[in-house]
């Protein structure tokens, strides 16, 4: 049984301001990049979707001269750490497990590498998940993060993921 779904996570105004910041058509895309991984690989759907839809919860914009300046992010960047940090607050506040919560802080941390020296990193299942599903959604100079959704499209999505994460979940409990 899960504590928190997707949708109490998109509904909560904490999320909201954070996603709307970091491209909710981009959270929603890796969110479904992960649940397909995960089913895949095995590993918990609801923890991958959980950290895929808030990994960029963390950015802040770098803007020089009035226009985004991709090189100034790059070379700043540490949304991981800060998204970590917000989305586990965000988690436990929502009354998430807090072990659940704390594998998908650290899913959020360790998403990227671009703050730490290359090579730095040995992620478990979740982690390369929540990675390869945000690269899996990437565009060139960051322009995923400005992909436009209708909010009732986002809304009817993550409803969506949600029972496709509970019919995986019942599957999941039936082997057992």
């Amino acid at each position: 049984m899960r504590h928190v779904t997707l949708i109490q996570i998109f509904n909560h105004h904490i999320a909201k301001k954070y996603l709307s910041r970091s491209g909710i058509a981009h959270a929603i895309a890796c969110a479904y990049n992960a649940f397909k991984l995960a089913k895949k690989s095995n590993v918990s759907v609801d923890l991958a979707t959980k950290a895929a839809l808030l990994h960029d919860m963390g950015h802040y914009t770098w803007y020089s001269n009035g226009k985004w300046d991709y090189d100034l992010y790059r070379k700043n960047d540490i949304h991981a750490i800060k998204g970590a940090e917000r989305a586990h607050k965000l988690l436990i506040r929502l009354g998430e497990n807090p072990i659940i919560a704390k594998d998908i802080a650290l899913a959020i941390l360790f998403h990227t590498d671009s703050y730490m020296p290359e090579g730095f990193i040995k992620r478990t299942p979740l982690q390369e998940i929540v990675k390869l599903a945000d690269e899996m959604d990437e565009e060139q100079g960051g322009n995923h993060h400005y992909r436009k959704i209708e909010k009732e499209k986002a809304v009817k999505l993550i409803e969506r993921l949600d029972e496709m994460v509970d019919e995986e979940l019942e599957n999941t409990t039936e082997q057992n």
